[in-house]
């Protein structure tokens, strides 16, 4: 736990670090690359419908819900976090989306300077506004952070939301305290270490009712804490900050779960998984075969988002849909049957399911090992441009420059700095990989990678969330000094083990 006398916020200031003469112009230079976007760019996203729909109508009619068939019906299909976010813009500024864009804009900043302060956190203390004041440029510079500023999409409010309950985590797993017996604490300081891990539950629940996904970042801190905490004489801290972290996560989603209770008569404490409605039909064998060989981000666009509103071509399915002729032939029968009608009946949902389950028991590990990497490997190394009216294709590369040089060069440009951005990243977690707070970043980073693998579909923008994570590491292996990366150059943790009373 967390003394009062060494509080992990006033250990070092919240705010980074950095002096005006980078504060400013770093977020001038940011704000102007996100403008740029608003202005230039703009994408419509289909989900953005539904996202303003719930906005206008819960503002214009006390509604939280979609027409159907004319009649204005209440829906939990979608988490009210961002549609409050959306309705309080139109009451302030009227229903116009540039007025959400900009403000958009303006929390990605923010962003940016929680990104710093994390890096602050991580670096040692005489290379602390240094790594700041790199972590802030990148940040500000990051154009796969920017772009998302110029859609209406859940991806800004949710990396503010997720960043602001890592700088907290941070604070208190780099803390010296937290290694101390839970017996070396008084009153006021056990308040203190509880109010913390509530505090960051709090705002993991903010963050929840935008992103259902949002708890992945308890689960992180959970799993870094039990096995920093293994030990049974640790047992009663890990179980106090458990439970305090699941109080906290609770608080914001609980009026959520009463108003589901109420309005459709069912508790849920975050939307259904497939964002469906009571009673819908929902395909989960066609999903289950999809997922034994849809690996890229453009698989979903043939045959999921296909779904009740065009047909299928079995010559438009990759090669790695089929095991044999037959197969294909198998398939090609399936899917002309739903071809006819454009409707995934039960009955032929559960034939893709029986064909599903044969592909999985014939090559598990391309289910269970091969198809997952590859899906972490597509979210992660791609170009980001899928807001950005660029293909995305640089193969063959002579080909496409020839095509479109335009195209090409923007698209390959992006892929680099993607991957720079991940060498960065690594090299600094390796640098700091002695540091507690660190696994915590790993761990949120895998945990949620894990997860989007085994989704319908595979969609880069849902990492942008951990780009916090990636910059603010990158940050470190731009400035930190080889010689100062070791563990013994934090002070929090030489002062770890060296009294037995909480320190200041």
């Amino acid at each position: 736990m967390i003394s009062t006398e060494g509080d992990p916020i006033k250990a070092t200031p919240i705010f980074p670090p950095v002096s005006y003469k980078h504060l400013v112009p770093a977020l001038l230079a940011g704000l102007a690359l996100r403008l740029f976007f608003i202005a230039h760019f703009s994408p419509y996203s289909s989900d953005t419908k539904f996202y303003e729909e719930l906005a206008r109508n819960w503002l214009d009619h006390g509604v939280y819900g979609l027409f159907v068939r004319g009649q204005l019906l209440p829906v939990d299909m979608r988490m009210p976090g961002y549609p409050s976010f959306l309705a309080a813009i139109y009451a302030v500024f009227g229903q116009a989306g540039k007025a959400v864009l900009f403000v958009q804009a303006v929390i990605d900043l923010v962003t940016c300077l929680l990104t710093a302060a994390i890096a602050a956190r991580l670096s040692p203390v005489s290379s602390r506004t240094v790594v700041a004041t790199a972590a802030l440029w990148i940040a500000a510079l990051c154009p796969f952070t920017a772009n998302y500023t110029a859609v209406a999409l859940t991806e800004v409010l949710a990396t503010f939301l997720t960043a602001l309950g890592l700088l907290v985590f941070v604070c208190i797993l780099g803390h010296p305290s937290m290694d101390l017996p839970l017996r070396s604490f008084d009153r006021r300081s056990l308040l203190s270490g509880v109010g913390w891990f509530l505090l960051g539950g709090v705002l993991v629940g903010a963050g929840t009712l935008v992103r259902p996904e949002a708890p992945l970042l308890v689960v992180a801190v959970g799993l870094v804490l039990c096995v920093r905490w293994h030990r049974r004489v640790d047992w009663s801290k890990l179980a106090l900050a458990i439970s305090w972290m699941a109080v906290g996560l609770l608080l914001p989603l609980t009026p959520w779960a009463v108003r589901n209770a109420r309005t459709l008569g069912r508790i849920e404490f975050l939307a259904p998984t497939y964002a469906q409605t009571q009673g819908d039909f929902i395909p989960r064998g066609f999903y289950g075969w999809t997922q034994t060989w849809m690996v890229r981000f453009e698989d979903a666009y043939l045959a999921p988002w296909k779904l009740g509103k065009a047909p299928i071509p079995i010559e438009t399915l990759p090669g790695s849909a089929f095991d044999s002729a037959a197969e294909r032939a198998r398939v090609a029968a399936l899917l002309s049957r739903y071809n006819s009608y454009l409707q995934m009946t039960p009955v032929l949902d559960r034939e893709f399911a029986f064909l599903a389950r044969e592909r999985n028991a014939r090559h598990p590990l391309r289910t269970y090992l091969f198809i997952p990497a590859s899906r972490a490997w597509m979210i992660w190394f791609t170009p980001r441009i899928e807001l950005l009216p660029y293909s995305g294709k640089v193969w063959p590369p002579g080909e496409k420059w020839r095509d479109n040089p335009v195209d090409f060069g923007v698209t390959l440009g992006f892929e680099i700095l993607n991957c720079v951005y991940l060498g960065l990243a690594f090299l600094g977690a390796w640098r700091c990989r002695s540091y507690p707070a660190v696994a915590l970043l790993i761990a949120f980073v895998l945990i949620r990678t894990a997860l989007l693998t085994q989704l319908q579909t595979v969609e880069p923008r849902y990492v942008i969330v951990c780009f916090p994570v990636i910059l603010a590491l990158g940050a470190l292996a731009c400035a930190i000094p080889q010689r100062d990366a070791s563990a013994a150059s934090y002070p929090s943790l030489a002062l770890t083990h060296a009294s037995s009373q909480p320190m200041g």
